[in-house]
């Protein structure tokens, strides 16, 4: 018996010693999160992000990672299945549902002995499923003392600044999971989505820095009838109380971002952007001269939104560091998407162009993945669910439509991706037109319908700006013929019979 015992003990603790050499998870989904305010990506002359700057320096930072549906609901719902937005079912934040019986990694990495939370920012509409734990914010999120949709049903709101909160409520998860299994965790943050409302310890970090204007600012659209049409320009449709607090009488404000505030919250706002506002009717601005004023004070209120979010990957880091978590830890940092900070003279995403369909993406792997490394390939929000299943030793399921990651990281012969198909389908806010394309090394070309009916080409080698659309255009009919073959590869791959009828009926 007492040897009986012994051989029992030493099985269980042999089974957790395995489970334990499987690589914890944390994927950082943030929120309209430009490349282009990451300091690891050039963007130190907008501001410094130490702590994203930190995974680069510790990982593997992706030059070219694209989604492949650029608004924040269908991106996650992307993240979870591996598959693209007309498999997955959920297409646009304005009529999907995610249907939670599909399969997702989550509930792939359950079934392989993982516990499982996510935390924050959800979007998808319904309850998540799958999941040992989670937390989530009902739809968008509140910046100010945030709510959050608890497991039994009820709601729960929690005083404080929706990311520090974020990360407090991911840490308590942390503290009080279940060590003898592999963890996996993700972390939602709603920053930096608009409103853009900076924590108060963050209000007017930038107000002693005036930020160059984007060369493409003024772009008119000349030959791009979709970029004509859209409703998210910064000169126009930013707006003057909801996006940058110039609200009329500050007495008697009922924007519903502001009310929620306590009265300290409050009282440090009305301290802050009271003087603006007051500073700004004295100025008496008009045109060019107002346009670039609400550049600047949109940029200033952005990035103060990334500090906060910047400094809470910092604490989940740290985290890690502590609780002797870091070496067996694999930690993906994204954004759900990409974003304008003016280029074009925009605020934003959708488009399938490049600052909108690119996005930030960094993992740190210890032993696997090389510190300080850098990749050109092609990769996509698509590939995090089979990359995570590959680095837990999971069999990728075979209608996962991404591809892993790691064979591109680890000195295997790996080929990677020669082009990327992208489909967006809303066709509501902001007017952008509803389009699916192709992005090849050096081409991209795009198929507007529903509002535009149009094609759009361009060189990225000579136009990297796409300012000049190519399509028509006297000597590019090979390569827009072999272009448009290669997309309808795609389509057929990806399985797009939406794409397809549509391609069918423009030839």
């Amino acid at each position: 018996m007492k040897h009986l015992f012994l051989l029992l003990a030493l099985i269980f603790c042999f089974q957790i010693s395995v489970a334990q050499q499987k690589p914890n998870i944390v994927i950082i989904v943030s929120d309209d999160h430009a490349y282009q305010a990451i300091s690891a990506y050039g963007g130190n002359k907008l501001m410094q992000t130490p702590n994203i700057d930190r995974l680069a320096k510790e990982g593997v930072l992706f030059n070219k990672a694209y989604v492949t549906n650029s608004i924040c609901g269908p991106s996650r719902a992307v993240i979870l299945t591996g598959k693209y937005s007309h498999k997955n079912g959920f297409k646009d934040n304005e009529t999907s549902n995610f249907d939670g019986s599909q399969n997702t990694f989550i509930k792939e990495l359950g079934a392989g002995g993982y516990q499982t939370a996510w935390i924050g920012k959800w979007h998808l509409q319904t309850q998540p499923q799958g999941f040992d734990y989670w937390q989530i914010l009902p739809g968008q999120g509140q910046y100010y003392n945030p709510d959050f949709l608890m497991m039994d049903g009820s709601k729960k709101r929690i005083e404080g600044y929706v990311s520090n909160v974020v990360e407090d409520v991911a840490e308590n998860w942390l503290d009080k999971r279940d060590t003898s299994k592999p963890f996996c965790l993700v972390i939602g943050h709603k920053a930096t989505h608009r409103t853009w409302l900076p924590d108060t310890s963050d209000f007017g970090m930038f107000d002693d820095k005036t930020f160059p204007l984007p060369a493409t600012f003024y772009d008119i659209y000349a030959t791009r009838e979709a970029a004509k049409q859209q409703e998210m320009s910064v000169a126009k449709d930013l707006i003057m109380g909801y996006d940058l607090k110039m609200f009329p009488d500050y007495d008697s404000i009922k924007d519903g971002n502001i009310t929620r505030m306590n009265a300290a919250q409050r009282a440090k706002f009305d301290a802050y952007y009271k003087p603006i506002k007051a500073d700004l009717e004295a100025r008496n601005l008009t045109g060019q001269a107002l346009a670039e004023w609400k550049y600047q004070r949109y940029m200033k209120d952005y990035l103060s939104t990334a500090a906060s979010l910047d400094r809470n990957v910092g604490r989940t880091l740290d985290y890690l560091d502590k609780h002797n978590l870091t070496n067996n830890t694999l930690v993906i940092y994204v954004s759900d998407q990409g974003f304008y900070l003016g280029e074009h003279g925009w605020f934003d995403k959708r488009w399938m162009y490049e600052e909108s369909f690119r996005t930030p993406m960094l993992m740190r792997y210890p032993g696997v993945v090389k510190p300080g490394a850098t990749s050109d390939d092609f990769v996509m929000n698509l590939d995090i669910a089979p990359t995570v299943l590959d680095a837990a030793g999971i069999t990728i399921p075979k209608d996962m439509q991404g591809e892993s990651i790691l064979p591109l990281l680890t000195g295997k012969k790996a080929k990677g991706r020669d082009a990327m198909y992208y489909h967006y389908y809303e066709n509501g806010e902001h007017a952008v037109s509803p389009h699916f394309g192709i992005k090849t090394k050096r081409y991209k070309l795009i198929r507007f319908y529903k509002r535009v009916n149009d094609w759009e080409l361009y060189d990225l080698q000579k136009d990297p700006n796409e300012m000049h659309n190519l399509y028509g255009k006297k000597g590019y009919e090979k390569i827009t013929a072999s272009l448009k073959k290669q997309l309808e590869g795609l389509i057929d791959k990806y399985e797009d019979e939406d794409a397809k009828r549509l391609l069918a009926n423009s030839k």
